[in-house]
């Protein structure tokens, strides 16, 4: 499974569109472990792009600490799963939290 994480000062950013980069975390559900991590610049902030640049990098989930409805609306349609309100922690450390089950989510705290 491919899991993208926004960053924002190498940690999960608190709002999605104001990332500054991604990590794409390739795990193995089965095994809860992490394959590889790579991380890509955002591409350059542009109205429904992320979407489509995330799906043609193969991403199937992404966690974030928070993301407008919108945006969540647009990932269903490329059909990735949204978790939100996670931690500010590193990309590491929330994607083993999830694949471990014990990843605590708070609030979306960019409800707009």
């Amino acid at each position: 499974m491919k899991i993208a994480v926004p960053l924002a000062g190498g940690k999960v950013a608190a709002h999605f569109g104001h990332c500054e980069a991604f990590a794409l975390v390739d795990a193995d559900v089965d095994g809860k472990t992490i394959r590889t991590t790579e991380v890509q610049d955002a591409p350059p902030h542009e109205p429904g792009l992320l979407p489509r640049w995330l799906a043609e990098q193969g991403a199937e989930l992404i966690i974030a600490g928070g993301m407008g409805g919108r945006a969540q609306g647009l990932f269903a349609q490329q059909g990735i799963e949204v978790l939100t309100g996670a931690p500010a922690d590193t990309a590491e450390a929330v994607v083993t939290a999830y694949l471990n089950g014990t990843l605590a989510t708070g609030d979306n705290i960019c409800n707009h």
